[in-house]
């Protein structure tokens, strides 16, 4: 039985597509700069949200437009992120589940920590143990940082660690922490997609991760 389960959040646990869209197109429309698609922004996510506003805007925005639009982008996100997100059906339960079962929980977020924080409180008070989320002592995934930082706190083996992510940077940030990887298929990428991006293990249902952690 594995001892800490670590998780990524947004599209692993969190469904936020439709708050971030609809705040990078605030900020796009704004500025007068043309507005995305869900499929546009769902391909854009993972790396973090300064990484999300340069895929969203025109190629050649100059460092001062794009720190505006992304001040735009910050503030109106920081007001609108609970809007339209919410868990994913049966996460909740599933956190309850290990966690009644003695097992470590850990998030880690590319998210800066403090709105890493603030959204897990929100959605998942008593439900997990630590989140880590991008700071000056954890760099964002792909970086091993935040696993490493999890292992290192309950002092654990990485063979006795299972992190699930629903993305390619997931799949790397793994890798780069030499732990073990599962897809979830819920999130913002297609198994197609993630198989191409090197993953072998997979999961349907939130539910299905309480068999596959014992």
């Amino acid at each position: 039985m594995k001892k800490v389960i670590i998780f990524d959040l947004d599209g692993t646990l969190l469904y936020t597509l439709e708050d971030l869209m609809n705040s990078v197109n605030y900020a796009l429309n704004k500025y007068a700069y043309p507005t995305r698609t869900m499929e546009e922004i769902s391909s854009f996510v993972g790396n973090g949200v300064k990484h999300l506003l340069k895929q969203a805007l025109p190629q050649g925005v100059e460092d001062n437009e794009f720190e505006q639009c992304f001040d735009c982008f910050k503030e109106h996100y920081s007001e609108h992120c609970c809007e339209l997100t919410h868990p994913y059906e049966g996460v909740l339960e599933t956190l309850k589940i290990l966690k009644d079962k003695g097992l470590k929980i850990g998030i880690v977020s590319n998210k800066f920590q403090s709105a890493a924080e603030e959204v897990c409180e929100f959605y998942f008070n008593g439900l997990y143990d630590i989140v880590m989320g991008e700071s000056e002592e954890c760099r964002r995934k792909p970086s091993p940082d935040g696993i490493n930082k999890i292992c290192e706190r309950y002092g654990v083996e990485k063979d006795d660690v299972i992190f699930f992510g629903d993305s390619e940077v997931d799949i790397k940030t793994a890798e780069n922490a030499s732990v073990y990887c599962v897809s979830v298929l819920w999130g913002f990428r297609d198994r197609e997609f993630l198989t191409e991006n090197g993953a072998s293990l997979f999961v349907n249902n939130p539910l299905d991760i309480v068999d596959m952690v014992d």
